[in-house]
C-alpha cells in the first residue's frame, strides 16, 4: 500500500495546539514534527486559549465563597525553519514557548485583600499574642508559678512598670500587700493579672499594626518563557534520522500573593527580570515513507537559571512576635542572593502511520519531570524558613512545587479529502501534576476533543487551522505552605477551556 500521496495530510498531525493547556506550566508540547519534514521548510503558527477555572473556598477557608474565573487568556506563536543540504544532513531552528503561566483572581475571596484580612486566622492570632506575653514575662521571672514560690518578685515587677525603684518601690509591695489584707498571694495574683493585662494589649496592639502592613489587590502570575532549538541530524539511510543540539531558553515573570490565604506572605511580590539558560535535546528518528510511517523519540534536558528575583516582602515585622523574630526579619531584608529556576525535562514520542488509502493514524504521548521541579525564590525562602516550623515545616517551603509528573497523550486520524483539502479528528488526556495543587493554577489535567483543517492551493504550501474543547479535571488548591499534605483553601470543579490554532507551512 503506497501513500505518498498523504504528504500534506500527513502535516495535520502537527496543528499547533498539542500542549495549550496542559499539566504545571506546560503551554507548547515542545514539538519537533517540523524539523522531521521532508526536504526544506519552513512553518509558523499561533495557538490561543480561552480558559474558565472557576471554584469555591474550602478546606482550610473559615469561608465558603464562590471564586470566579481567575485563569487568563492567552496566546503563543511557534516557528520553525529547516533545511536539507544533503541527503545525509539537515539543520533547523525551531522556536516555541513552552512554559508560562496567566492568572488573576477577582472578586471577594481568600485571594484577594480586604479589609477584613488578619495576618493569620484570628484565633491563631489570639493564641499568639497570649504566647508572646506569657513569654515576655517569664523572661523575666514573671510566672503563674511565681505567683506562690516569689510573691514579692511579682508585685515587684508591677511596681517597677509604675516607676518605682529603691525603698519606693519596697513601700510600693508592702502596700499592695497591706491592701490584700496581709496576703502576697493574693496581691501578687492582682500584680500578674494587671502585667498580663497591660502586655496583652500591647501585643494585640502590634498585631494590629502588623495587620496594617498587608498587601491590597489581587493575587496575580505571569510567568513567560521562549525556547530557540538549534538541531542538526544525520540520516545514514532513508528512514533513520539521529539528531540533536542545544536550547537556548529565557524567562521572566511577575507574581503577587495576596489574600488570607498566605497569611504572612500577604502582600508579597516577585519579579523575575528576563533571564537565559542552555540545555540541549537529542532523538531519533524512523520512517518508511512508502506506508506514511514515521515515529520519533526525543529528549529535552532540564535548564538551570541563576536569578536575582526582586522581591518584596512588607509583612516582615510581624515576625516580631516570635522569640528572636527582630533579628530574623532584620536578616530577611537585608539578605540577597541568587534562585536557581530549573526548567524540567522531557520525553516526546510521535508516530503516525497509514491506515488505509488517504488516511493516517497519529498519536503523541509526552513525559515532563515535573515531581522535580520546584520554585523558592531567596527571600521567600528565608522567611519560609523562619515561620515553617508554626506550619509544620521545619525546613520551610516552596512557593510553587508539583506532586506528580506529567503524562499526556493524544491520538487521532487524518485523512485527505481532495487534493487541496484535508482533516483531522484528535482526542486528548493530560495526567495533571498531582492534587492539591497550587492556587496559582488549580487544574488537574483534562480530557480533549480536537477537530482540524488544512487547505493547499499547491503542492508546495498549506494553511490549517483547528480547535480543540478541554474538560479540565478537578482540583484542590493549596498554598505554598501546604504543599506536601492534604489542607488545601479553595475547590475548583467542573472548568473549561477552548483553543484555537492556526498554522502556514511552506516548502521549498
Amino acid at each position: 500500500m503506497k501513500l505518498k500521496t498523504l504528504s500534506t495530510a500527513i502535516l495535520l498531525a502537527t496543528v499547533p495546539m498539542t500542549g495549550a493547556f496542559a499539566a504545571a506550566l506546560d503551554r507548547s508540547g515542545q514539538s519537533i514534527a517540523a524539523f522531521l519534514q521532508p526536504g526544506n521548510y519552513f512553518e509558523a503558527g499561533i495557538s490561543v486559549l480561552d480558559p474558565t477555572v472557576e471554584g469555591q473556598e474550602a478546606g482550610a477557608s473559615a469561608t465558603q465563597r464562590n471564586i470566579s474565573d481567575m485563569a487568563g487568556d492567552y496566546y503563543f506563536p511557534s516557528a520553525a525553519l529547516k533545511f536539507q543540504p544533503t541527503n545525509k544532513f539537515s539543520f533547523g531552528i525551531l522556536y516555541d514557548q513552552p512554559f508560562g503561566a496567566d492568572a488573576e483572581y477577582t472578586g471577594n475571596n481568600v485571594f484577594v485583600s480586604d479589609s477584613t484580612n488578619t495576618i493569620l486566622g484570628q484565633s491563631t492570632l489570639n493564641s499568639l499574642a497570649n504566647q508572646t506575653v506569657q513569654n515576655t514575662l517569664a523572661a523575666n521571672g514573671i510566672t503563674t508559678q511565681a505567683i506562690t514560690s516569689s510573691p514579692t518578685t511579682v508585685i515587684g515587677a508591677l511596681g517597677v512598670q509604675a516607676g518605682f525603684s529603691g525603698a519606693a518601690l519596697q513601700t510600693f509591695v508592702q502596700n499592695q500587700v497591706n491592701a490584700a489584707g496581709g496576703n502576697a498571694v493574693a496581691a501578687a495574683q492582682t500584680a500578674y493579672d494587671t502585667l498580663y493585662a497591660g502586655g496583652l494589649a500591647q501585643a494585640q496592639a502590634q498585631i494590629a499594626g502588623i495587620n496594617g502592613l498587608l498587601g491590597t489587590g489581587n493575587t496575580k502570575v505571569e510567568v513567560n518563557t521562549q525556547n530557540l532549538s538549534f538541531i542538526a541530524g544525520f540520516q545514514p539511510t532513508e528512514n533513520w534520522n539521529i539528531y540533536a543540539g542545544p536550547v537556548y531558553q529565557t524567562v521572566k515573570g511577575n507574581l503577587s500573593l495576596r489574600g488570607q490565604a498566605y497569611s504572612i506572605f500577604n502582600g508579597y511580590d516577585a519579579s523575575i527580570k528576563e533571564t537565559h539558560g542552555v540545555g540541549w535535546l537529542a532523538g531519533l528518528a524512523f520512517q518508511i515513507p512508502d506506508i506514511a510511517l514515521k515515529a520519533s523519540l526525543t529528549y529535552r534536558s532540564e535548564i538551570d537559571h541563576d536569578v536575582n528575583i526582586n522581591e518584596s516582602i512588607p509583612t516582615l515585622p510581624a515576625l516580631t512576635l516570635l522569640p528572636n523574630g527582630a533579628a530574623a526579619a532584620a536578616g530577611i531584608a537585608a539578605a540577597s542572593g541568587e534562585t536557581k529556576i530549573t526548567t524540567p525535562q522531557s520525553v516526546n514520542l510521535d508516530f503516525q502511520t497509514g491506515i488505509m488509502a488517504n488516511t493516517v493514524a497519529f498519536a503523541n504521548v509526552r513525559w515532563v519531570d515535573w515531581s522535580s521541579f520546584s520554585i523558592r525564590p531567596y527571600k521567600f525562602g528565608l522567611l519560609s524558613d523562619a515561620v515553617g516550623p508554626l506550619v509544620q515545616r521545619p525546613n520551610g517551603f516552596n512557593l510553587v512545587e508539583y506532586s506528580d509528573d506529567q503524562i499526556s497523550a493524544t491520538v487521532g486520524v487524518g485523512r485527505k479529502l481532495s487534493e487541496q483539502w484535508a482533516g483531522n479528528l484528535s482526542v486528548g488526556w493530560d495526567s495533571g501534576a498531582g492534587n492539591p495543587v497550587s492556587t496559582l493554577g488549580p487544574t488537574e489535567g483534562y480530557w480533549n476533543v480536537g477537530l482540524g483543517l488544512q487547505f493547499s492551493p499547491a503542492p508546495n504550501y498549506f494553511i490549517a487551522g483547528g480547535v480543540k474543547y478541554f474538560w479540565l479535571g478537578d482540583a484542590k488548591a493549596q498554598t505554598g505552605a501546604q504543599a506536601g499534605g492534604n489542607e488545601y483553601v479553595a475547590n475548583f470543579e467542573d472548568n473549561n477551556a477552548i483553543a484555537y490554532g492556526m498554522k502556514i507551512g511552506y516548502r521549498f
